[in-house]
């Protein structure tokens, strides 16, 4: 029954009813309108506000740990095993419509992390906690949608997603050493538990030191393959432009597959518009003293997660032939593409990649489930200790659970928080486009950017914020 149900939901959103493909672009469209293409026509300003990100306080992290740890959450199986699944359901051309969702998306990125600033509020240690939950009870008024959006975020974040990275890191172990998934399930468990035990701060530290590393190797073995079949280049890209519209030989069905995937999979990955980015987002202290600021850096990390580390991995793919066949296939179509490219030794670095890449977002997604603890007044000793024994207890269940059922669970949670999302922040573009217009009309003007009550109407009330 559980199983029919998941389908059930799932079908809606993603399959006949479509709902979430035609949200994700309107919204997509929507605030790249409404902030006049911020994405494209601030591209570089992303990259200027990581020289003075390091600054923290003891209220918030930095901005550069908020972005990494965003990144350790948004890096992991979507990189890796989801362009797989995309690759081998919705062929090479399921890649450009994850690059356009992608695009689109930094504007939904930069929108709701903007109100994930401006709202975000102090918990009882006095450090900053928000996300959707929050912007939606204080500048919407309705506390009904915002419990209801932190129940999805329990269940995804706090339990399923997790369960589909342990999933993703104990496959690639069975498939390269013969592990068995129980003896792999614990070690994550107890590896995490090291971790996220030092809270927030711990999780932040780690993924400022991990991130950076891992994603820039993978990178450079990427660069490294892509130049060594340099020639195959032109051929791979225009494979991916005609399979993207239809135009191979399987037609329309093809077209419906590589939307359907590119967009499915693009999400789940960048996870822009879902309302996870947020919640990191709010806990950073912002530099410069404006809340628009960690929109672009939070819009930075939709690029370097799709547009950098994904390509990388569906390149890798592509250059070694694709997928052959016409089921779904997760981390063993890149294991097997890598190596064709590199050897034997192609299968161990791609299960050390995924391992430490899931690994990441198995840590930060357990950041995100806590801080709506708050929410619901449990943000306490006992609280804490439910909420972990949980999120332990769904990654041991993950490690054993077969592909298609663990990937069925994460969609439907994703999508559910996804459609609450997306109506909130579409609902509160005015307070978005008057915040952001404030930070814009400073910054070319020469002003010192920062943000006073006052300065901007916003929607709502504010009684327990932050920027009063």
């Amino acid at each position: 029954m559980i199983n029919e149900f998941v389908s059930f939901v799932n079908n809606i959103l993603w399959g006949d009813g479509q709902v979430l493909i035609v949200m994700l672009l309107v919204c997509g469209i929507w605030f790249t309108v409404k902030l006049g293409g911020v994405q494209l026509r601030h591209f570089g300003h992303m990259f200027a506000l990581l020289k003075n990100s390091k600054t923290s306080n003891e209220e918030g992290i930095s901005s550069f740990q908020a972005l990494c740890t965003s990144l350790s959450a948004r890096v992991g199986t979507g990189n890796l095993a989801g362009v797989a699944v995309a690759i081998s359901l919705g062929g090479s051309g399921a890649i450009f419509w994850m690059w356009m969702i992608a695009l689109l998306g930094m504007a939904t990125g930069f929108a709701e992390s903007v109100l994930g600033q401006l709202y975000k509020v102090k918990d009882e240690n006095g450090e900053f906690r928000g996300g959707p939950a929050y912007y939606i009870k204080q500048g919407l008024n309705k506390t009904w949608l915002a419990v209801a959006f932190s129940l999805c975020l329990f269940f995804g974040y706090g339990f399923v997603f997790s369960a589909v990275q342990a999933n993703t890191i104990t496959d690639a172990l069975n498939n390269a050493y013969a592990f068995k998934s129980e003896y792999v399930g614990i070690a994550i468990i107890l590896l995490a538990a090291l971790i996220v035990v030092g809270g927030l701060r711990g999780i932040a530290r780690f993924a400022e030191f991990v991130v950076p590393f891992m994603g820039i190797g993978y990178v450079l073995v990427a660069l490294t393959i892509t130049f060594i079949n340099i020639t195959e280049l032109p051929a791979m890209l225009l494979d991916i432009i005609k399979s993207a519209f239809g135009l191979q030989e399987a037609g329309a069905g093809a077209l419906g597959a590589a939307i359907k995937n590119g967009i499915q999979r693009g999400l789940y990955s960048n996870e822009a518009g879902s309302g996870s980015v947020p919640h990191a987002a709010a806990s950073a202290a912002p530099n410069p003293n404006h809340p628009v600021s960690q929109g672009y850096i939070q819009m930075l990390g939709v690029f370097l997660d799709t547009m950098i580390l994904c390509t990388s991995t569906a390149f890798i793919i592509l250059l070694a032939g694709g997928s052959s066949s016409e089921q779904m296939e997760g981390i063993r179509l890149t294991q097997d593409a890598m190596s064709s490219h590199l050897g034997e030794g192609g299968t161990d670095f791609v299960a050390a990649a995924i391992s430490l890449f899931a690994f990441t977002s198995v840590v930060a997604n357990y950041a995100y489930g806590e801080s709506n603890l708050h929410m619901f007044k449990l943000d306490n000793r006992a609280g804490r200790a439910a909420y972990t024994i949980g999120y332990l207890g769904m990654i041991y269940w993950g490690a054993q659970a077969a592909l298609p059922q663990v990937w069925a669970m994460a969609d439907m949670a994703l999508g559910l928080m996804t459609v609450i999302n997306i109506i909130a922040i579409v609902w509160m573009t005015p307070t978005i486009v008057s915040i952001s217009k404030d930070y814009f009309k400073k910054k070319d003007s020469g002003e010192t950017v920062e943000y006073k009550a006052g300065d901007c109407e916003i929607q709502g009330k504010s009684e327990d914020g932050i920027w009063k």
